[in-house]
């Protein structure tokens, strides 16, 4: 037995090993390779990085892909990673270690407390030994024979990494190691990666970024996680001249150099070692700080070793560094960070704080600290950071960085008034545009007038605005880029800057209030001057995508001037055709609270305004609140201007569109007749306010089950639009995918398809994929393709639609839920029963939460979720749900309407097979003959009654006439949808008809 597991043994030591560790460990994982691979082992290095939202249990199975054994570095850093719960990490340890324990192995390298299931690893402690002790216990664990241990003992290490707890022979001024390093590994890496392959004597690295980024603490990081690779780690503060020369000869006595007492002596001497490379080959010198290139350039060592320096100025590209920029955290990283300066705070707190303070390192370090050492609700600091108030008495401030980001801001621009004064004029007005990008077009393509001084002179000459941009983007002020554009004619004038939010409140919180305002009314001035006065227009859409954002930053919702405010009401129409409903609804309702304090009663704008802000919360499926606004506006309207007034007529289609919402379609139908005769009256026929207004009508003969009058007035309307607007206007294609929903409705699902596959093909291309209006086309399309049977095509369409849906507009907005609506009935028949059930749940607690019991969607989702309940084999519950949808339905719309008709086929099948066939017979006949009355006898809906009629007949005995009905409905099926249609097949192969409820665009 012994002998056995000493080969055993034996084999573990000569297969490969897969090294997995925490980037904070790297010092440690290299050296440990380097012992390994000293002995003949065939060694990987993995670093672990289970990203938020894996499973670490997943992770650690990961490992085991690799062959041979796993090492696990254990430190308290490998189970940050996050951060995840202590128990989650025993979990996944207990369920992959012991069933693998002959895969995984471990060493410890530190004394910090770990999960309790880390047990199971069985680690060899490595941590306070030497390295001779450290190396025994690790090849010991790996079981690689005593005396091939002992033969490495022997070996040298002068070119490999040094033992992680042994300080290279040279080291001086390094910063004590961040515990709180948080993040950054593909950057680190990528550092050492430019270092490493760099030539001899060009291995220089410059981190740069805004001041507060993170550049020192990661370069101190480098300096721990990579020191063990050098002999000499010397690190300089190199914000002066003087500074840097006294610190560069300091180095001569570490080096052993024999020298005279001058700096100049002892300079040339630390500069002509390092040259050289000796006494030490491998050096790494740090120039912290180093923002004047120009004056100090001359002082950066060259030679074998490595130089890395970090500034806030990228001129030291133009002194053959590489330049590597230190970019704020990602969202994971700063949730991480905070969490870790925090612990009071969980991760949704964090992310808030992470928000409101842009992802920068130095301002989520010292506004934790202060949150972490006060009782105040993390929710108010964060109103407070939101609305400027001065919270930096209270920041917690490190003692390696004993200044607040707001000082270090206000030094910046102190430095930079001094040196061009131009580029903080140029700062001063970025500020009252809002975070993120800012089109240079809005600046320089526009004359203004009566603008300040300074800002007439720079915006005027192309030389000193230029020069202005390129300092702030030389010290990482601001970013400026380069977009890309579609023609040469746009090129240039697409480039955007940008900068962080924590900049824009100081440059604003340093700027007299005189000069806020004056600089914030030229910027209104920029946008109403770039606003091109059409918001229908598709193809102006991106200039408004311009626009919009800086309305708020840039004071424009609380302005009196006409052409401001025309501008914001051009925008709020962009917003809602261009599917922008959230946004467009905010805007709106701050400027709902300022205007009438800005306007005279009753004065058009307000009445403008009015109609947009019910236009953007009627799209976002808020239709009680939208109804009130466009009662309240047409009965004060009718009041002041009569019925036939144009804001009358308008506010009364607005009304119309609710009601139709709100599912009371008789009131909605006599208001829009009424709105398009008036503006008939008015305007004409052919003017497309009018065609709009008798589009609205066939929209609620289509909510009314008349779908032959639906399609004729809007075959009318579409041609009509045509002739107006041309094919390609937003108002036509959004008409003739109304035609094309006609077409379908009434069966004729193949001139249907065509029209529609077209409609959805030039909406992709006039208005982008992700319109909603597109969207809506291409929902169309999918229930064009699943009622003509072409199963495929609607399967991925649909699929994909849903996934966009959730994307663009949310789960909750009325379109996502309709197209859920149709996927699930689409699922239940021909796919996942189970997500079927999923949607089709979800869509009826929607609608019942929205519009309650006695709205026709509410009563339609429920007929829907009851053949849900048949397909899952839940008979009894089933009919309960399909015999309510059909009394539901009946109330609200008749006993004529489509819907009901429907409702009626599911309730008789339920009756059927509940065993009543009297009753089902009795409904089905009833049905069969209305639908034949309402619909005409070869619609597919009558068609599918008569079959379900036929099979009623049959279970009563009454044969004869079954087989009649029956023959005729097929022959029918075949003209009308061909003989090879799914539901011609169905209806010949007996299986009982149904029907699902498709909730239709209001």
């Amino acid at each position: 037995m012994a002998g056995g597991r000493n080969t055993a043994s034996a084999a573990a030591g000569r297969g490969p090993v897969t090294i997995s560790f925490a980037g904070y460990n790297r010092a440690w994982a290299g050296w440990i390779a380097s012992r390994l691979e000293r002995h003949g082992l065939q060694v990987s290095m993995q670093r672990w990085d289970v990203m938020p939202g894996t499973s670490i249990e997943q992770g650690l199975r990961d490992l085991l892909l690799s062959d041979g054994r796993v090492l696990v570095v254990l430190s308290e850093w490998y189970f940050r990673l996050g951060p995840r719960d202590p128990e989650e990490w025993n979990a996944a340890l207990r369920e992959v270690v012991p069933a693998h324990s002959d895969r995984f192995a471990a060493v410890c390298v530190t004394a910090a407390s770990l999960p309790s299931a880390a047990a199971s690893l069985a680690a060899a402690d490595l941590w306070g030994l030497g390295a001779v002790e450290a190396e025994r216990r690790l090849l010991s664990r790996l079981g690689v024979p005593a005396s091939r241990s002992s033969a490495g003992d022997t070996l040298s290490a002068a070119s490999g990494p040094r033992f992680p707890l042994e300080q290279p022979a040279v080291w001086g001024g390094v910063p004590r190691r961040n515990t709180r390093f948080t993040g950054r590994e593909a950057l680190l890496y990528g550092l050492h990666q430019e270092l490493t392959a760099a030539e001899p004597g060009a291995a220089v690295a410059t981190l740069h970024g805004l001041s507060g980024v993170g550049k020192t603490h990661i370069a101190t990081e480098y300096v721990y996680r990579f020191g063990p690779e050098y002999d000499v780690v010397w690190w300089v503060r190199a914000s002066e001249r003087g500074t840097l020369r006294e610190k560069l000869a300091g180095l001569a006595p570490a080096l052993g150099l024999v020298t005279g007492r001058e700096y100049g002596e002892r300079l040339r001497a630390v500069r002509d070692a390092l040259r050289r490379g000796d006494p030490y080959f491998r050096w790494l010198v740090v120039l912290d700080g180093a923002d004047q290139p120009e004056e100090i350039h001359d002082l950066v060592p060259t030679g074998p070793g490595h130089v890395l320096i970090t500034s806030q100025n990228r001129e030291w590209s133009e002194h053959n560094s590489a330049l590597i920029e230190v970019p704020v955290y990602d969202r994971d990283e700063s949730v991480a960070f905070v969490r870790r300066r925090a612990p009071r705070m969980d991760d949704a707190d964090a992310d808030k704080l992470a928000e409101a303070l842009g992802d920068l390192a130095l301002a989520l370090d010292q506004n934790a600290g202060a949150l972490n050492d006060s009782n105040m609700p993390v929710d108010d600091y964060i109103e407070l950071l939101r609305h400027g108030a001065d919270v930096e008495p209270n920041l917690k401030v490190a003692a390696d960085f004993q200044m607040t980001y707001f000082t270090a801001f206000s030094i910046l621009l102190n430095r930079l008034r001094e040196d061009k004064p131009e580029a903080v004029d140029l700062l001063r007005l970025c500020v009252f545009f809002a975070p993120g990008p800012i089109p240079v077009r809005l600046l320089r393509d526009l004359p203004i007038r009566d603008v300040p001084e300074e800002l007439a002179g720079l915006i005027e000459d192309p030389l000193l605005w230029n020069s202005a941009i390129g300092k702030l983007a030389q010290w990482s002020v601001i970013q400026s880029d380069p977009q890309e554009t579609d023609t040469e004619e746009s090129a240039g004038s697409a480039d955007v800057i940008q900068m962080h939010r924590l900049v824009y409140q100081a440059v604003r919180a340093d700027m007299p209030r005189e000069e806020r305002l004056s600089y914030s009314r030229v910027v209104r001035k920029l946008l109403a001057a770039a606003d091109p006065g059409r918001p229908n227009d598709t193809r102006l859409w991106p200039r408004y995508a311009e626009i919009v954002p800086h309305l708020e930053a840039s004071g424009a919702l609380g302005s009196t001037n006409p052409d401001i405010q025309l501008t914001v009401l051009n925008c709020l129409r962009y917003l809602t055709a261009s599917g922008e409903y959230r946004t467009a609804r905010r805007i709106a309702a701050t400027a709902v609270e300022i205007w009438p304090r800005l306007l005279e009663p009753g004065h058009p704008r307000l009445w403008d305004l009015l109609h947009n802000q019910a236009n953007a919360i009627r799209a976002t499926g808020d239709y009680t609140t939208s109804e009130a606004i466009d009662r309240r506006a047409h009965a004060r309207l009718s009041a002041d201007k009569g019925p036939n007034d144009l804001l009358t007529l308008r506010a009364a289609g607005s009304l119309a569109a609710d009601l139709r919402a709100l599912g009371r379609y008789g009131e909605a139908l006599d208001l829009s007749q009424r709105v398009r005769d008036g503006y008939g009256e008015l305007l004409g026929a052919q003017d497309p306010r009018t065609l709009v207004a008798q589009n609205n009508i066939s929209v609620t003969y289509r909510l009314l089950g008349r779908y032959r009058d639906a399609m004729q007035l809007d075959q009318q309307t579409m041609e009509a639009l045509r002739e107006q607007l041309r094919d390609r206007h937003n108002l036509t294609l959004s008409s003739e995918n109304s035609f094309a929903h006609d077409l379908r409705l009434l069966g004729r699902y193949e001139q249907a398809t065509s029209v529609q596959e077209r409609n959805a093909e030039v909406h992709r291309t006039v208005l982008g994929a992700d319109n909603p209006q597109t969207l809506r086309a291409e929902h169309n399309l999918g229930l064009c393709y699943q009622r003509g049977g072409d199963r495929p095509r609607a399967a991925n369409l649909l699929a994909r639609l849903l996934e966009r849906c959730d994307r663009v507009l949310g789960d909750s907005e009325p379109l996502t839920v309709r197209v859920a609506a149709t996927l699930s009935t689409f699922e239940r028949e021909h796919g996942d029963l189970d997500r079927a059930r999923e949607l089709g749940e979800s869509v009826l607690e929607r609608y019942r939460a929205q519009f309650g019991e006695g709205h026709p969607y509410t009563a339609g989702a429920l007929a829907n979720h009851g053949l849900l309940l048949r397909a899952a084999g839940e008979r009894q519950r089933s009919h309960i749900e399909v015999e309510d949808a059909l009394a539901a339905m009946a109330r609200t719309l008749g006993e004529d309407h489509p819907w009901t008709l429907g409702c009626a086929l599911n309730a008789a099948a339920a009756r059927n097979f509940s065993g009543d066939p009297e009753s089902a017979g009795e409904l089905s006949r009833v049905t069969a003959d209305r639908a034949v009355a309402g619909l005409g006898k070869d619609h597919p809906l009558t068609l599918s009654c008569r079959i379900a009629l036929a099979t009623d007949l049959r279970n009563l005995r009454r044969r004869q006439e079954a087989d009649k009905i029956e023959e005729e409905a097929l022959e029918a099926l075949s003209q009308t949808l061909g003989p090879q249609h799914p539901h011609t097949i169905s209806a010949r192969s007996r299986s009982r008809p149904y029907w699902d409820f498709e909730p239709f665009s209001s």
